[in-house]
């Protein structure tokens, strides 16, 4: 079979899959088969868009727009995505410069007076597959130029980089551990993906996974210490969440120094159930920030920036998908 042909036959492979995602009005979610193409795609990170990296050794120990502490002094708004697929998420719908225009244009009508603005790229650095695949973890890293470029384009708008795991079986740590060359940077962070963590004989795309708040201490600790050691700005560590046993024991999350932990409501539907599941899961203010998915595809009637600002608590942190 040639190339030619596979290719079409991958397209027409992806057009029939659509993505089973959170859905949040029957408080049952359903589960993405990501079907991803190997090798070359992988690699697709080039283009003439990237600006010279600058030297961490001159550059100040602050975030993109000034400052050490991202929550509570800003909010936070994110693209998702990745660039194999644009059913990833918006972050992967054309070039990083591009994304990052239209993010600083979905992320203004979010300021408040007192609260400015922070966007940012969510770019999926672990993405799960529905193959084993050569470690036999059912998730595939993200190649390092890939997220340099997308480094690069955050820092050229001043905007942070979240580096999110779908781990498949891997441990969170150890694939949070994996990516410590750009955690150690200043405009860096983390976030946790528990749908896509599980152990066998679960598998990605047939099972709904989940992780605990044991396995997110631990992460957080390892965060903190990073921000200890280097000196960094603040943090965020987001755990996405869209079902009720998704963090188990929830009540035991702790609070590190240097580390903001986020709790992302993430479930797709109309407004009146996104309300609802997000009223039912921010019920305990002590330990973490809250935050608010939203999807451009899924969602029905997606909801403005003046009526996600209506919640209470305010979102820390949005995003779209």
């Amino acid at each position: 079979m040639d190339e030619e042909v596979r290719r079409r036959r991958r397209q027409e492979a992806r057009r029939r899959i659509y993505r089973r995602r959170r859905l949040v009005a029957g408080g049952v979610a359903g589960v993405v088969v990501l079907l991803l193409v190997a090798g070359g795609m992988l690699l697709g990170a080039g283009g003439g868009d990237d600006e010279p990296e600058a030297n961490p050794e001159t550059r100040p120990a602050e975030l993109p727009r000034g400052g050490r502490t991202i929550l509570p002094d800003r909010r936070v708004v994110a693209f998702y995505g990745a660039p194999q697929d644009r059913e990833l998420g918006v972050l992967g719908i054309g070039s990083p410069a591009r994304a990052a225009r239209r993010l600083e244009r979905q992320a203004r009508p979010y300021t408040q007076r007192g609260r400015p603005v922070l966007p940012a790229f969510e770019l999926i650095a672990a993405i799960v597959t529905n193959e084993a695949g050569d470690g036999g973890d059912h998730s595939i890293r993200q190649e390092p130029e890939t997220i340099r470029r997308y480094l690069r384009a955050a820092r050229k708008h001043r905007m942070l980089l979240l580096l999110d795991i779908q781990p498949g079986y891997a441990p969170f740590l150890q694939e949070a551990e994996a990516l410590e060359e750009f955690l150690k940077e200043p405009d860096v962070s983390l976030a946790l993906d528990p749908e896509w963590s599980m152990d066998p004989p679960q598998l990605p795309g047939q099972e709904i996974g989940s992780t605990d708040a044991a396995t997110i201490n631990e992460v957080s600790r390892y965060l903190s210490d990073i921000v200890r050691r280097y000196d960094l700005p603040q943090k965020l560590l987001v755990v996405h969440r869209f079902t009720g046993d998704m963090i188990e024991a929830e009540h035991d999350l702790e609070r590190h120094p240097g580390v903001a932990l986020v709790v992302n409501i993430d479930g797709f539907g109309d407004p009146p159930n996104k309300i609802s599941k997000y009223n039912e899961f921010t019920n305990d203010l002590r330990r973490r920030f809250n935050g608010f998915k939203l999807f451009y595809e899924e969602d029905l009637n997606l909801m403005k920036p003046n009526q996600v600002l209506r919640l209470r608590p305010q979102p820390d942190l949005v995003v779209y998908e």
